[in-house]
C-alpha cells in the first residue's frame, strides 16, 4: 500500500529531478522511491558511506545540506518568539 509523504527541496534541485524523472519515463514519486529503497536496502553507517551513482549527481547540484530535525523545544521557542 502506498503512503503519501511531504518533502522540501531546493527549487533547482526539483526541477532537474522532474526533467530526468520524465527524460526516463518514471513519476518524480516513483524516483524518490527507487532512490529510498537502494539507500535502505543496505548496511549503511553515514551518509558517506551511500553508493551514489553518477545519475543521481546528474540530478543534484552543488554540496547537499542535510538539515536535523528541532527538537520541540526549540520549536516552542521559536514559536513562542514569532508570537510577540
Amino acid at each position: 500500500m502506498d503512503s503519501k509523504i511531504t518533502l522540501s527541496f531546493d527549487k533547482d534541485t526539483i526541477e532537474k529531478a522532474k526533467a530526468f524523472a520524465e527524460a526516463h519515463n518514471i513519476s518524480l514519486s516513483r524516483l524518490t522511491e527507487f532512490l529510498y529503497a537502494q539507500i535502505t536496502s543496505g548496511d549503511y553507517k553515514s551518509l558517506d558511506e551511500l553508493p551514489v551513482s553518477d545519475w543521481v549527481h546528474a540530478v543534484a547540484e552543488g554540496q547537499a545540506e542535510y538539515h536535523t530535525k528541532s527538537s520541540r523545544k526549540s520549536l516552542k521557542e521559536d514559536f513562542f518568539k514569532s508570537r510577540k
